[in-house]
């Protein structure tokens, strides 16, 4: 049986999982927290924009058990935000469970809690890593999905420091670059000539803490927006934000609150008593674990360079996906990528071709596509996604987004990949 490795277990790493799984590996996943999802537990974002299409692409594939899971556990549905169109808002209280028994009910072995450290290399092959407690596991293959943030160290040079984040570094131990470990020189992205990585851009609201109105308008609609006064608006910020397609005037101008179940304040950060003088805010309260009055993690400090397959350059049997593989933004990206690492480390172990997806669909395009900006002088200061900014604006110049399902149904078969994720190879 060949053995796929995971290290780290957020959406990019579920998704590696699901397809390797199918593929018919024996999959182990690593996590060095005690939750799967990573940042997907305080995200919750889905199918806004071309994220629908990326969505129902890979549901086409035949990788499509985890966007079910998200739309089962959906608080609102066709939301739509400024900028931002047609979302689900799943919720980020229910999930992580149900995605830790489907995921061992199809047989997927997860290690929580043990922190990948050091690697044990023959020429450019991993053999196998070594755990925090010593523990070596071997492997045929690895996928690194540990995402781009951490250590603490990071945060406190190039952010407002430590805030005890999704990473939780100070419990947990901070992240380790496998690529790095095995001798790869990862890529750091940028915000200006002498800073480094981006913002996490968004911060969790305790529900209860809002006006009784707020909260009437959160059940009902899913999305509030109010107005900011002159005083309160700081569009220095929209600068710093990992997700360029909320850095737009309209989330400087306003506060935007979308409900996953904690209330998303739509800011990387926001200074507790300045928004008590707003109504409605008069005695809101932040979720832990975020000090969202400071700021909130600094991520893009190590991104794999990697090929269209998902193989890290000049690695034999290291694969990457999520934030890993370079400066993506958001859950539905992390999955999709997660999906073709997944399949195509079961292929190379096997000694078959490894499969690119076309630039005729959305996923093979914003993979491709990414590769190549990042090559640029300015590459490494952009984002990308599927919801907006620069990629979703050449999603609809070139004709890829779409939200009929039967056109996605039918560019996907035509390219031959109807299904490829359910296809067995062992």
């Amino acid at each position: 049986m060949i053995r796929v490795v995971i290290i780290g277990g957020g959406w990019a790493g579920c998704g590696a999982a699901l397809a390797a799984k199918k593929a018919g590996a024996d999959v182990l996943i690593i996590e060095k927290t005690d939750l799967l999802l990573g940042c997907g537990l305080f995200g919750g974002i889905m199918r806004n924009n071309g994220r629908y299409t990326a969505a129902e692409e890979a549901i086409e594939m035949g990788g499509g058990e985890l966007f079910e899971i998200i739309d089962r556990t959906a608080k609102h549905v066709n939301v739509n935000f400024p900028g931002h169109n047609h979302a689900t808002l799943y919720d980020i209280t229910k999930i992580e469970p149900i995605v830790r028994r489907f995921l061992r009910e199809i047989g997927v072995e997860i290690k929580f809690m043990k922190r990948a450290v050091e690697v044990e290399m023959k020429k450019n092959i991993i053999k196998g890593i070594i755990l925090d407690d010593g523990e070596k596991i071997s492997g045929d293959v690895f996928i690194e999905t540990t995402g781009s943030s951490g250590p603490m160290g990071n945060c406190l040079k190039y952010g407002n420091g430590c805030v005890m984040c999704a990473q939780k570094c100070p419990a947990f131990g901070p992240r380790v670059s496998i690529s790095q470990k095995a001798g790869v020189n990862d890529l750091i992205g940028k915000r200006s000539a002498d800073l480094f990585g981006a913002m996490s851009g968004s911060c969790d609201i305790n529900k209860d803490s809002l006006s009784s109105e707020l909260q009437k308008m959160l059940d009902e609609e899913g999305v509030a927006v109010i107005k900011l006064p002159e005083s309160l608006i700081n569009k220095e910020k929209l600068k710093m934000k990992v997700c360029q397609q909320y850095a737009i005037n309209e989330y400087a101008e306003n506060i935007i609150l979308l409900d996953t179940g904690h209330i998303k304040l739509m800011s990387p950060f926001f200074n507790l008593e300045d928004l008590r003088k707003i109504e409605g805010f008069e005695n809101v309260m932040y979720e832990g674990p975020f000090a969202a009055s400071k700021g909130n993690s600094i991520r893009y400090m190590s991104m794999a360079p990697r090929d269209d397959f998902m193989k890290v350059m000049g690695m034999d049997n290291l694969f990457c996906a999520g934030e890993k593989a370079g400066p993506f933004v958001g859950h539905t990206e992390a999955i999709v990528t997660g999906l073709l690492a997944g399949l195509n480390a079961v292929r190379k172990a096997t000694k078959k071709d490894l499969i690119k997806l076309p630039e005729t669909t959305a996923i093979g395009d914003i993979i491709s596509y990414v590769n190549e900006e990042i090559k640029k002088p300015d590459g490494l200061y952009q984002r990308f996604t599927f919801a907006g900014s620069t990629y979703f604006e050449r999603m609809k110049q070139i004709g890829l987004y779409s939200t009929n399902k039967k056109q996605i149904s039918e560019r996907v078969n035509k390219e031959g990949l109807t299904g490829i994720f359910d296809k067995r190879i062992l």
